[in-house]
Order: C-alpha cells, then structure tokens, then sequence
C-alpha cells in the first residue's frame, strides 16, 4: 500500500480486517527525525505546502493508534476512536508551531485525545453523562478511579473528590451517571421483568383523543351507577338473582338458586327476567 493509499484513508476502516491492515501499514510509516520534522513544519506554516503537512501527518498515525488503545475499556469500537484521534493530529498539525521547542507528538496529544474524549462522551451512552468541561473531566478520571476501585463507598468517594478537587456529592453524582443503563425504547417481547417500563410506555395514544377518552370515561361511570342504582333498588331476593347470575363467577344456575329459595327453576326464570326489565328501563329513561 502506497503512502498516498494511507493517505486517503487517515479515518480508520470500521471492518476489523480493515483495520489491522491499516495499523500494520501506518507502524511500517518512516517515523520523522527532529530536523525533518522542523523543515516540515516550517514548510507548511510559512509556505501552506500540503504535502508537507501530510507528511507529518502520515508519521504520526502510529501514535494515534497507541492513544486510542488506551481508551478501548469504554466499548467503543477502536477504528472509530482511532478515527476521531486522526481528527485531532490533523487539527494539531495545523496549529502546530516548529519555534516552540516542542515535538509535535508531544503537542499533538492534547488535540488527539480531545477528539476521542469528545467522541466518547457522545456515543458512550443515549443520555449525556457530562455536559460542563468540569464534568468531562471527572467524568474521565472518575473512570480511571473506578478501574482500580470499583463501587466506591463513602470514604473511596471522600477520597477521589480530593484527589481531583471536587466535592464529594459531585463524585456521587457522575458515579450514578456511570452506573446508569440505557434502556430499549420499546418492550422486547422476551422481557419478563415485570418492573421494566419501556419510554414508549409513557408517549401520548394517537388512537383516541383525551377528549374523546375523557368522555368515554365518564359515560361508563354513568351506566355503572345506573346499573348499581337500579340493583339497590330490587327486592332482596331479585337483587341476590341478579348478582348470582350476572355478578358472580361463576355463575350460579338456574337449580341451585330454585332449591336455595324452593321454587321452581321456572320461578327463578320469571323472577330473573323481571329485574332484568326494571335495571333495563333505567337506561332507556
């Protein structure tokens, strides 16, 4: 692969076998001596020679890919961190400065692992865990705290908001925001835990409008006191037929309720029917 081919792919493959030939290609790229690096440079700010500052970018991608390493313990796949990182060389090169003092891979990593850092934060979870430069810098050694830590107690907790010069409840705070899960927007139909309530669960119905819900609503409790109404209004027995055989489950027959009362099955028939006609005529009123 030609040095123009890497060239043209600075942002990492996302196919893994992708990226192993791209880490094999830009570790066989010539690392810059010093004077190689300052002609570059000087090239590129006094100049604007391109090819120059693609030079210095091509020598660099090695590191880019040994910074983004560092940073595989959040999930995120490594061709997009070392994507990101590319990003952050570039923009490095561009405001790199030769009459400094400096190399450049020593000025570079600050704009390499601003890049990952902000890539991360946008993709780590749905929900923002850090939005203040305050909390993305917690948000970062809280992490490296809780590799060697894991839950932190109150005392781990006191002792980290010292070490990084915040107040213990801040560290509580990114601690929950860490510890959160994401959760699937709709209810898988395999998930049998009944205290999981997906956020779809809580979006408005475009089925019925609360109008019509509303007055749906109120129309039911309408007929269910009329019904009510009209059973409390039945003789003792009628009213114990009709919540024997429409109320109750299961529902009583028609023999049981003949030889509760000794009547005829027939009588219990008539009687049934009777109340029926009463509790009907209350909603024809």
């Amino acid at each position: 692969m030609s040095n123009q081919l890497v060239a043209s792919h600075l942002l990492a493959p996302a196919g893994t076998g992708s990226l192993d030939a791209y880490i094999q290609e830009v570790n066989r790229l010539p690392v810059l001596t010093l004077d190689e690096e300052q002609d570059l440079a000087r090239r590129f700010r006094d100049e604007e020679d391109l090819d120059a500052a693609r030079k210095m970018v091509m020598s660099h991608l090695r590191f880019v890919v040994h910074v983004a390493r560092g940073y595989a313990g959040y999930g995120l796949p490594l061709g997009d961190l070392v994507q990101e990182g590319n990003i952050g060389l570039m923009k490095a090169v561009k405001r790199f400065d030769p009459d400094q003092g400096v190399r450049l891979v020593s000025f570079a990593v600050h704009w390499i692992r601003a890049e990952i850092h902000e890539f991360i934060l946008r993709n780590w979870r749905i929900v923002k865990v850090a939005t203040t430069k305050a909390q993305r810098k917690l948000f970062f050694n809280l992490r490296r705290q809780k590799k060697r830590l894991g839950w932190l107690n109150q005392t781990e907790v006191n002792r980290v908001a010292e070490e990084l010069g915040v107040k213990p409840e801040v560290v509580t705070e990114m601690e929950s925001r860490l510890s959160g899960q994401d959760i699937g927007f709709d209810m898988t139909s395999d998930d049998d835990d009944s205290s999981y309530v997906a956020p779809a669960a809580y979006l408005e119905g475009l089925t019925v409008s609360p109008h019509d819900a509303v007055e749906a609503q109120d129309w039911e409790d309408h007929h269910h006191n009329l019904l009510f109404d009209g059973i409390g209004d039945l003789d003792e027995r009628s009213r114990d037929i009709i919540q024997s055989r429409w109320l109750m489950d299961p529902r009583i027959t028609l023999q049981e309720l003949a030889d509760k009362y000794g009547v005829s099955a027939e009588r219990i028939r008539q009687l049934e029917n009777a109340a029926l006609k009463k509790l009907k005529a209350r909603f024809e009123a």
